[in-house]
């Protein structure tokens, strides 16, 4: 199952969010969206998850949560997402 994941401070890591997001199961990919021409991070990102059960239980218990200051959302990924979600989750180009 792949996740959304938004609001991260923008200088969360990917290894960071990899961290936080293996308490609750096997990650198969993940991904922090960086912008292309600074390099940083544009405070969201996608996670996959190959089960899941441990994907709703991340979404679960990560949604809402205080991360580094900032309250994360966490949610199933709809399709095509990673075209548009620049836009879909409030930050600027």
């Amino acid at each position: 199952m792949k996740l959304l994941v938004r609001n991260l401070t923008r200088n969360t890591t990917e290894a960071e969010l990899r961290t936080l997001f293996e308490a609750y199961g096997t990650i198969q990919s993940c991904t922090l969206v960086l912008d292309k021409d600074t390099g940083i991070s544009k405070g969201f990102g996608f996670i996959e998850m190959p089960k899941s059960g441990e994907a709703k239980s991340a979404i679960k218990n990560l949604n809402g949560k205080d991360v580094a200051g900032s309250k994360v959302r966490v949610k199933k990924a709809e399709s095509g997402t990673t075209k548009n979600s620049g836009n879909e989750d409030g930050t600027s180009e």
